[in-house]
């Protein structure tokens, strides 16, 4: 797999119409411009963009914080540029911020039916955790819960830092 080179950036309200259009080419049930926008009002959410040189969006991922936990709520890469590494990209971003400011863990749901999603999580140290039944519509489909948990390490924090400081 050869790494696409991206910018990794914070979602601003200049990028909302092309994350909107990502979530409606990625998702049965996307969620729309207006609730993206007030994601970027919330304090405790974080999302990213992958913007390749000349600004195009061409993935994105959020990051909802509660507490010492953190929840990825989303992640999407243009289908046509999937396994070009965007995804691994936005979540080494989650991951050293998950370690550097000692998250518990970070959790996410995936279709039985994405492998190449459950490959990823895997290959980043997410493991299957348990399912939610029914979790999916269009098509119905229960969900895997992945986690990744953190190893309790010495590493140095920013005690301050925040979803905010992504």
């Amino acid at each position: 797999m050869e790494k696409r080179s991206v910018r990794i950036v914070p979602m601003t309200a200049d990028h909302l119409d092309q994350v909107a259009e990502l979530e409606r080419i990625c998702f049965s049930a996307p969620w729309s411009r207006k609730m993206l926008a007030e994601e970027l009002e919330n304090d405790c959410a974080a999302f990213l963009v992958a913007e390749d040189a000349d600004g195009t969006v061409v993935g994105y991922a959020g990051l909802l914080v509660v507490l010492d936990e953190g929840y990825i709520t989303n992640v999407a890469v243009k289908p046509e540029l999937r396994r070009q590494g965007i995804a691994s990209q936005l979540l080494e971003v989650f991951i050293n911020f998950a370690k550097g400011n000692h998250l518990a863990f970070l959790t996410l749901e995936v279709r039985p039916s994405n492998t190449a999603a459950i490959v990823l999580y895997g290959r980043h140290g997410f493991r299957s955790t348990g399912r939610r039944k029914n979790y999916y519509e269009h098509p119905r489909e229960d969900a895997i819960i992945m986690t990744w948990e953190q190893e309790h390490g010495t590493e140095e924090s920013d005690p301050g830092a925040g979803p905010g400081d992504l």
